[in-house]
Formats: C-alpha cells, structure tokens, sequence
C-alpha cells in the first residue's frame, strides 16, 4: 500500500514521520486535557455554572479539533497519504473548521463573561449561557458549510495527510470568504478579548490585587494562529505555492496546539474551573474562590 503513494513534492519519508509525530502527541495531549475538562464537568456538581459551561463548551470545541489532529496523524503516520477519498477530506475539513471557529468564538464570550465576572459583578444566567452557545455552535456549522457550497473550497493540506481550506486557488471566491473569516473569527474575537482583558487589568490594578495575568489569552491565541492567518491572507495577494511546503505545514501543525494552551489556561488555570477538576482527579472537595469587590461597589 505504501509503494502506490508517491511521497507529496517537498516531504522526505522522515518529514512525513516528524508532523505525523507531532500531529499525534499534540492531540493526545490535548485530547487527554480536554477530556478530563469535559468528564470534571459533567462529574461534579459545583462545577456546573453557567460561566463554567462556556468553558466546557470551549473544551467540546477543541477535543473535537484534537480528533481531527489524531485522523490526521494516523493518515500520515499508517499511510503516507490520505486513504479516505475527496468526500473524506472535505468532511474532516468542515469538522476541523466547525471547531476552530467554535473554539475562538467561545474565547472570546469567556472573556466577555469574565469581564462580569470580575469587574461587574454581574452573574451570567443560564438562559444567556445557553443561548451563546446555541449561536457561536449555529455560525460555526454555517460558516464552515459555505466551502462545501462552492464559496471557498476544501483541499489538501501540503502534506495530503489532512485537509482544509485551500488557500492556494486565491480567487475572488477564496479572497471574499478569507476575508469574512478574518473579520469575524480573528479581528472581532480578538477586540472583544483585549478590551475586556484590559478592563479586567484595569480593575485588578484599582485593587491592587493581580489574580493571573490577563496579557495571556490574547497573546496564546495570536501565537497560535497568528502565523496560520497571515499566510491566509498573504494567499489572496501572491501565490502561497511559493512559500515552501514545509513551512505551510508547520503552520497548521503549530495552529492545532492550541487547545492543549487552551485547557491549560481556561480549565486547569482557570480559579473557577480547576478545583473542579481537582475534585475530580483526586476526590478532594474544593471551595469556590472569592472575587474581592471594591468597596462601595
């Protein structure tokens, strides 16, 4: 089976092994985090809060990316190539973009409630919970179907052991879409978080109390798509084929870590989330933490 496959131009076998590597240790990792996110969740009681629930769905949102990083690293890790057709790979594409664009919607309304949390007072109600998570999961399937209709199309990513958006056509249709994603998915999200983190900052300053650094959330989601963005848009000015295969694979590679930073910083760094996750670890009890108010507030 692996002698029919002619190597994609620019990997050597080794190539194909190292991003098969990384493919899989990153979505193990990830996956493991985010699971146990999902099941402290589900598990203990206390946990489950409306503001709590957006994590968890941050948490459904990445595992779901995490799986398709694993599909990806089985492809090429087994097979050099992807075994399971054109139809496959427009599937595991819309999959993979439906919980990307989930996954930064959420940060964004994590932020947005935290903002509450912390410098309001205000209490997010479950209608409202619900309700945000019923619309950022209803724009992500929509937003990921439109390339499946023709406007923007799924291929192969350089590697052909994983797809997404083909960002090597750069035409019209691909210059249009790009550039509602970018708007909607990385330009809005991220001013909604540095407003409301610089708000949060802003009023930790006031107390003279800096509960965790509210610099982070921004800066690990530009981190981790940032690079992959740019070269999307470079893709509607200059042909992206001239960038080398290997980069534009790393990219991506680098891209689908983000929901290991994710858990990391909104389920196991989180003063709400983790003792939850604690309780479920080990068993111990865990006490909800107390958000100091100003006085006079």
């Amino acid at each position: 089976k692996m002698a029919a496959y002619a190597l994609p131009e620019g990997f050597s076998d080794f190539d194909m092994f190292a991003f098969g590597s990384a493919l899989l240790v990153g979505g193990l990792v990830g996956f493991f985090l985010n699971a146990v996110s999902i099941l402290a969740y589900i598990s203990v009681k206390q946990m489950r809060t409306p503001s709590n629930f957006l994590v968890f769905n941050l948490a459904v949102a990445d595992i779901i990316l995490n799986t398709t990083g694993l599909i990806a690293a089985y492809a090429s890790l087994s097979y050099r190539h992807w075994p399971w057709g054109q139809d496959g790979c427009s599937n595991h594409a819309f999959i993979g973009m439906t919980a990307v664009l989930a996954s930064i919607s959420f940060l964004a309304t994590i932020a947005w409630d935290r903002y509450h949390q912390y410098v309001t007072n205000q209490k997010l109600f479950w209608s409202t919970a619900w309700t945000f998570s019923i619309i950022i999961w209803g724009l992500a399937i929509f937003w990921a179907a439109i390339p499946l209709t023709g406007w923007g199309v799924y291929d192969f990513e350089p590697m052909r052991t994983c797809c997404t958006l083909d960002y090597t056509k750069g035409d019209k249709d691909y210059m249009t879409y790009m550039g509602a994603l970018t708007v909607f998915y990385l330009i809005f999200p991220a001013y909604v978080m540095k407003s409301n983190y610089d708000a949060i900052y802003a009023y930790f300053k006031k107390i003279h109390k800096h509960r965790w650094n509210t610099s982070i959330p921004l800066r690990v989601l530009l981190f981790c798509w940032g690079p992959y963005e740019v070269m999307c848009i470079y893709a509607c000015f200059d042909n992206a084929k001239l960038v080398s295969p290997k980069l534009r694979m790393l990219l991506p590679v680098l891209a689908k870590m983000n929901p290991i930073f994710n858990a990391l910083l909104y389920s196991f760094g989180n003063e709400f989330y983790r003792g939850g996750v604690w309780q479920f670890l080990t068993g111990q009890k865990f006490t909800e933490p107390v958000v100091v108010k100003l006085k006079g507030r």
